[in-house]
């Protein structure tokens, strides 16, 4: 473990804070993440630093602002923290400023939520010692646990004082790859009632977080068995025991879990396609990444078949659930807080999960039905195809075959590969629009139009029709036919 704690030397910024506190005469500490991230070996781009000092954070903060020319926000006027948002050529340096939440500093530590984010390292001291590793405070042993890769409270108050700990202390052991220490990990299960009181939006920050990383499916399961998930997605709770009949091996929930388990094993299959993995990798809202919500689609993506559960003729059916799921998942979505755009993105996943399958199901697919699937699916054609392709590894009944896994895998490397290759193709440009459809055939506006565009539209994409008279052709006898 690399700790060379001499990089804060260089930081221009902390030189200027720290000739602003001689000049005011202010004891400040840097704390947390900054530390922790050094030990880490952890390279960020944009860099965040954590201050602490004994009490007048906020008129310290603006002060500073000031001087440096920094954006400036209160972020909590009652516990007397602020942010400072300072832009220097390509970065973005945040440095946030708290008072003590204690008498002293080793007080303060003691209400910080994990021992790893609990250290800390006197302003004066990056400037006034050459060894700034036996500088650093660390009363609680964060650097030790560190060592150890191990997420431990640093207080038994910690999750009483902010419950979202619950989860953050399940996004730092995914982040980092850490293990949580057994008697944190038994507090955690005691008190997650608590989550119930926090904001959503908090909880989806720290939910997104976990989902980002490669081995999210280690901590879904974790916080399942908790029974911490189903606080953050009740949801979930109707699926756990129902059969879903002789082509599955798991039940409902059990196979959603394994679903997303295999969709992350195929993206790291295709770890090395720079197309897969910039396109999972594109920010759909806030920082939050395509990846991490088709990983929460997975998730949802069976979710309306309880609902939708029938026997019929001794056989189990779900039909129509992936319209069902696709309504509980704005829901869900909506309670998290999630924008119109990520909102968008998880219905058009569990609401096309199926159409994959169905296409795989033919001997021969259609350019017509390959055309209708990009057309349905736009953006998240590729989303769709991992999430279907976690849902068929997912289903090892009797009744399945390995043929149809083999053509299931196949049509989706195709339909895949044939998504980038369109998208380097110019725009696809309709013969004809709905007004000279209306005005050739003296039709008023109704959803008749956009029928017969479609059929043309389908046409055209497939080269059967290439001039506006050929089209106009398709539609007379469209219309004749109605």
């Amino acid at each position: 473990m690399k700790s060379d704690f001499s990089i804060l030397k260089k930081q221009g910024l902390l030189k200027e804070a720290f000739k602003f506190t001689k000049k005011r005469k202010v004891k400040l500490y840097l704390v947390g993440g900054i530390l922790r991230d050094i030990f880490l070996d952890r390279d960020k781009v944009n860099l965040d630093f954590d201050f602490c000092l004994k009490k007048g954070a906020i008129n310290f903060g603006k002060k500073l602002a000031r001087e440096i020319k920094a954006g400036f926000v209160v972020l909590d006027k009652e516990h007397g923290a602020c942010r400072l948002v300072k832009k220097a050529g390509d970065k973005i340096y945040t440095l946030d400023f708290t008072d003590f939440r204690d008498k002293d500093l080793k007080g303060d530590l003691r209400h910080r939520d994990f021992t790893i984010n609990s250290i800390a390292l006197s302003l004066e001291d990056v400037f006034a010692k050459n060894n700034l590793a036996d500088a650093l405070i660390d009363p609680y042993s964060g650097s030790k646990d560190l060592k150890l890769k191990t997420i431990r409270m640093t207080s038994s108050k910690a999750f009483d004082e902010d419950p979202l700990r619950i989860l953050r202390a399940f996004s730092l052991a995914a982040t980092f790859d850490f293990k949580i220490e057994p008697k944190t990990l038994t507090l955690i299960k005691k008190k997650s009632h608590k989550l119930t009181g926090v904001s959503s939006e908090r909880i989806r920050d720290e939910l997104f977080k976990i989902l980002q990383r490669p081995n999210s499916y280690r901590y879904i399961v974790e916080l399942d068995k908790l029974k911490i998930l189903k606080r953050i997605i009740p949801e979930i709770e109707i699926m756990r025991g129902l059969n879903q009949g002789p082509y599955h091996h798991l039940d409902i929930w059990q196979h959603s879990l394994e679903t997303l388990k295999q969709l992350e094993n195929a993206v790291e299959e295709l770890a090395g396609d720079e197309e897969i993995q910039g396109y999972l990798n594109k920010i759909i809202s806030a920082d939050r990444r395509r990846l991490a919500l088709s990983k929460l689609g997975a998730i949802l993506h069976d979710i309306g078949k309880p609902e939708a559960m029938r026997h019929e003729d001794g056989k189990i059916k779900f039909h129509g659930h992936e319209k069902i799921g696709s309504d509980i998942t704005e829901d869900i979505a909506k309670r998290l807080k999630l924008s119109n755009d990520e909102l968008n993105v998880l219905r058009k996943i569990v609401f096309l999960h199926l159409r994959p399958g169905y296409l795989a199901d033919k001997e021969d697919v259609t350019a017509r039905a390959i055309f209708r699937y990009f057309r349905d699916a736009q953006d998240e054609a590729v989303s769709i195809l991992l999430v279907s392709l976690g849902d068929q590894r997912s289903t090892r009944g009797p009744l399945t075959t390995k043929k149809g896994r083999m053509q299931h895998e196949k049509l989706v490397v195709r339909l895949i590969k044939e998504y980038f290759n369109r998208q380097k193709q110019p725009k696809f440009v309709r013969i004809i629009n709905g007004d000279e459809l209306m005005k050739h055939f003296k039709l008023e506006a109704s959803p008749l139009i956009g029928k017969i565009l479609r059929e043309i539209e389908e046409l055209q994409a497939v080269g059967k029709i290439k001039t506006k008279q050929e089209a106009f052709k398709v539609a007379a006898k469209f219309i004749h036919s109605q």
